[in-house]
């Protein structure tokens, strides 16, 4: 597995990921509408690569085919962070938290933020971030549940 910058080549892949990945979680979780609602069928891909184009996400490939993204704002703000759920589950997520990381330390960030999804709050907890809050979101008529996170990027 490599980690790269986004190319624009990548926009339709990353949308199938992000689909892809939001429609496999548990209906426990999410009830189907919640999903629709979150990613609807088809991906809207003249926005994902208009919003990609601006927020050039680091890209985990396996033979230069995209498998995870991670988006990473200059304030230290993870704004996605998904992938494929064929390569859930081995470490594809834990390694572009850790570029994203870096690369937030690198930057002079003295925190990283996250809005997380009922799903990735445990994966965050794991890498030291709080709950600040929980969230509802409402998108497509649909009621979301997610939690703002904060981490110290101090030693």
């Amino acid at each position: 597995m490599k980690i790269r910058h986004f190319k624009t080549s990548d926009a339709k892949a990353i949308a199938d990921l992000f689909h892809d990945s939001v429609h496999a979680i548990s209906l426990d979780i999410y009830s189907q509408e919640q999903l629709a609602a979150w990613s609807p069928s088809p991906p809207d891909y003249p926005m994902w690569e208009a919003r990609l184009e601006r927020t050039r996400p680091f890209v985990a490939t396996i033979d230069d085919v995209a498998i995870g993204f991670i988006e990473l704002e200059l304030d230290g703000h993870i704004d996605c962070l998904y992938v494929h759920p064929n390569y859930q589950g081995q470490g594809v997520a834990k390694a572009l938290f850790h570029y994203a990381r870096n690369t937030a330390i690198e930057n002079g960030c003295q925190t990283m933020s996250v809005e997380a999804s009922k799903i990735a709050k445990s994966f965050f907890l794991k890498r030291g971030f709080e709950i600040q809050a929980e969230n509802s979101v409402i998108r497509n008529h649909q009621e979301l549940i997610n939690y703002s996170m904060v981490a110290s990027l101090s030693c």
